[in-house]
């Protein structure tokens, strides 16, 4: 195995967050030393009644079973939240200051612990303890452990139903940035690759069955062109997500506490507070709205591997990948198996699971909060997790792959790819391009048997034909000049394909700017 070239190493390296690589410092409910596990045959008669610190908590027992259940990954889940909620807790006690509901040395003690806080989140040093519920919980127990009973004043005027929404749009916001610089990187590299390869022919294909002549460039300016629209889509999300904060809108109905919504929402990148407190805590439409734009990005790395893996077959043997994005048979010596292509192909139908669980999810629930939406953040985080992993992947998989021209050449002289401009010929000769498409097709029925091209067919034998056919025939069908003849606007032709790469390139730094 060939080793990666050393400016890919860093862009390949696993993020400690990713769901598979969290360590599981959080158990939902540890088991006491010596107990049974909850796989045993009839281990409930054991179950020990354990009381824990909960926000929501009242004086009576909690069964570890039913609370392993209704816990779930949630802590695991939280650990992504981390460093979001606090700087939501920032903004929201900054707003208590500003009317008058905590004091300005307050202010400056609680912000001073929530920024060392934060340090730890970014030295991935934060942990859930146990017993502590989640996430917020875990932030407060740290406050009051420093400061008392003053932190324990952050949570004035906010539920957890609101503040967990806004550390999940302020990490959904993180993590749109993170994605579309990885789609950008991925488009660069298709953009250079369909620049080096604008003049190298090869078979377009319909039906998986060789259609007309294009270039190797063309079919990549395709890829780039999905591209630029995931850009977009991911985009649209981010406006329409950024357009309402939640924070204020309490456990459904606000407060009576004289919140200035308006403030923290600025303070947190916000346009605006969500108009209505019910729709505040129960919307989850930008988690969709996110796992259909990767679902649909997949879908396009998902195509882009399906033709690799038709590509680097001995079938077409139009490219070769590097040794580092394969793998060998353990009994055929001779084979490269494209394993990282199957594995996006495969993980395409994984987050299209996740986005099917947020809709399914959602379908059913009435206003305002209900237990089922605990299930949003791990299909989110994995669809997440799993489309920055794949982009990190295939760009320099693409990077490294060797193109093998001769192979596109030699598939497009075959398949009478230009048997369309043999028509096109006739009928700028004056014949109805219905009757030169049928008497082309007969042209082509009569080379099939005899085993020859259209451009081995003497000029007597294109006369047997129609008399309409001329020397000039032989340039009419050579491929390259049929490719090239397709100066249409989006066509094949280098020119074409020059223009296509300007305007991506254009709109992208359109894209760039708005976005910086």
């Amino acid at each position: 195995m060939t080793k990666l070239p050393t400016r890919w190493q860093p862009f390949l390296t696993s993020r400690p967050r990713s769901l598979g690589l969290i360590p599981y410092i959080i158990n939902a409910a540890p088991l006491r030393p010596g107990a049974q596990t909850p796989a045993a045959v009839g281990h409930y008669d054991k179950i020990s009644i354990a009381m824990s610190n909960k926000l929501w908590e009242k004086n009576y027992g909690i069964n570890e079973e039913i609370e392993r259940f209704t816990v779930g990954r949630d802590r695991e889940m939280d650990m992504y939240l981390a460093k979001y909620d606090v700087l939501g807790s920032m903004a929201h006690i900054t707003m208590l200051e500003s009317i008058g509901l905590l004091g300005s040395d307050e202010l400056k003690a609680l912000l001073a612990e929530l920024k060392n806080i934060y340090a730890v989140c970014e030295r991935g040093e934060f942990v859930i303890e146990d017993g502590v519920e989640d996430v917020h919980s875990q932030v407060e127990l740290m406050l009051t452990r420093k400061l008392g009973d003053m932190g324990k004043k952050i949570h004035s005027g906010r539920s957890r139903n609101d503040q967990v929404l806004v550390d999940l749009k302020l990490f959904i916001r993180h993590e749109i940035r993170d994605i579309a610089m990885l789609v950008k990187v991925l488009f660069d590299e298709l953009i250079e690759k369909s620049n080096q390869f604008k003049d190298v022919l090869m078979p377009g294909y319909t039906h998986l069955q060789r259609a007309q002549p294009i270039t190797f460039g063309h079919a990549l300016m395709a890829y780039a062109s999905m591209l630029l629209r995931d850009l977009q889509r991911f985009e649209d999300a981010t406006a329409r997500m950024d357009a309402q904060c939640p924070l204020g809108s309490g456990a459904l109905a606000g407060t009576t506490y004289p919140l200035d919504r308006q403030f923290t929402a600025e303070k947190l990148g916000f346009a605006a507070p969500c108009a209505n407190s019910l729709d505040g805590v129960s919307d989850r439409d930008f988690c969709i709205e996110l796992a259909n734009a990767i679902s649909i990005c997949m879908m396009h790395l998902s195509r882009l591997s399906e033709e690799i893996i038709l590509w680097c077959s001995w079938e077409f043997k139009f490219i070769e990948l590097d040794d580092a994005f394969t793998t060998g048979s353990s009994i055929m010596p001779q084979k490269k198996n494209p394993d990282v292509t199957e594995l996006i192909r495969g993980k395409t139908g994984r987050v299209y699971g996740d986005l099917n669980t947020l809709l399914v999810m959602m379908k059913g629930i009435p206003l305002a909060y209900n237990k089922d939406m605990q299930e949003d953040k791990e299909a989110i985080f994995d669809a997440v997790d799993t489309l920055e992993l794949c982009l990190k992947t295939v760009t320099p998989m693409l990077d490294t792959m060797k193109t093998i021209p001769v192979n596109m050449r030699r598939a497009a002289a075959k398949g009478f790819i230009n048997a369309t401009d043999c028509a096109d010929y006739l009928t700028k000769k004056g014949m109805p391009f219905r009757d030169a498409y049928k008497l082309t097709g007969c042209m082509v029925s009569d080379c099939i048997a005899k085993d020859k091209t259209l451009e081995e067919l003497t000029l007597d034998e294109f006369k047997g034909y129609s008399a309409l056919f001329e020397n000039d025939i032989y340039d009419a069908i050579d491929l390259v000049k049929c490719c090239e003849g397709r100066t249409s606007y989006g066509g094949p032709s280098e020119a074409s394909v020059n223009n296509q790469i300007a305007l991506a390139n254009a709109q992208l730094d359109a894209w760039e700017e708005k976005n910086a």
